[in-house]
């Protein structure tokens, strides 16, 4: 990851309050990167990959988490782990 220490730490904190929802239900999610324009990639773990519903959790959820912290980023989107060999 190459962006700002500081941002990566604000986006942890973000996480931190809704990792408790995330980890209820069997789930998490982990920053892959914060790219030069402020986008987020994440691995959904656990429940959530699967889970019919991650889209929103997605959205909804981390995505808003996110930005209501660190209003300088752009956007949220998942990934797959496989995506992460490449």
């Amino acid at each position: 990851m190459d962006a700002n220490p500081n941002v990566i730490e604000r986006i942890e904190k973000a996480l931190d309050t809704i990792r408790p929802f995330l980890k209820n239900d069997g789930g998490d999610v982990k920053i892959v990167e914060v790219t030069p324009e402020m986008v987020v990639k994440v691995v959904l773990l656990g429940a959530c990959k699967s889970c019919p519903f991650s889209v929103m959790t997605l959205k909804n959820g981390i995505e808003l988490a996110i930005k209501r912290d660190v209003p300088e980023i752009v956007e949220v989107i998942a990934i797959q782990e496989d995506e992460l060999l490449m």
